[in-house]
């Protein structure tokens, strides 16, 4: 290395020591302020480390010193990344849905029992008639429970909800054939036995 590369090289060392060991202003000292506070309140410092680095900044005579109150800290993101990022926040989330000419066709059959059989309970639990695996659906989430008129759908409180063509039921509801049924997040279209 020739001796003027090397003179090069010690200035720039002793010029980023010059920077380091600098006084700060008070824009970098409120810089530093600023990441503390965001670090307090992300739960990355406890409140008297907090009070304690704080006091640190205050009295810091270098900018070395702010740089190590504030290193292990993420940094405060530049104004205009701060701005896109709200306005990211702002635009509406689209969600895409091909169309069909009839969406229940791919549903999964259901067959409801022929007439006189017994009530059917639905659920992940072990006394379920119709066992799901999906985590959804409750362990005792609904049955469907026979009639002189066909079969009434009931919902036992499940967390995630029985749907009976689009809605919520709440109370013992009327099923035929070719209704839409969704237990949590798994839907079936209702058919008819053969033997009926």
């Amino acid at each position: 290395m020739l001796d003027s590369d090397r003179g090069s090289t010690d200035n720039l060392g002793m010029t980023s020591a010059r920077l380091e060991l600098g006084r700060p202003s008070d824009a970098e000292r409120d810089r530093a302020l600023a990441i503390l506070r965001d670090g307090a309140g992300s739960g990355r410092l406890s409140h008297d480390t907090f009070i304690r680095r704080m006091n640190f900044v205050l009295r810091a005579q270098s900018r070395r010193e702010l740089a190590d109150a504030t290193n292990d800290l993420p940094r405060e993101e530049p104004r205009l990344v701060q701005l896109l990022h709200r306005l990211v926040a702002h635009i509406p989330r689209i969600t895409l849905t091909p169309r069909s000419a009839n969406p229940a066709l791919r549903l999964p059959g259901l067959t409801l029992p022929p007439p006189g059989s017994p009530t059917v309970r639905i659920g992940r639990g072990p006394g379920a008639t119709l066992r799901m695996a999906d985590i959804s659906v409750s362990r005792f989430h609904a049955e469907l429970r026979p009639t002189e008129d066909g079969w009434l759908l009931r919902d036992l409180g499940s967390m995630n909800g029985t749907y009976l063509n689009g809605l919520r039921i709440t109370t013992p509801t009327q099923v035929r054939a070719g209704d839409h049924v969704r237990f949590g997040s798994t839907s079936y279209r209702l058919t008819w036995s053969d033997t009926r």
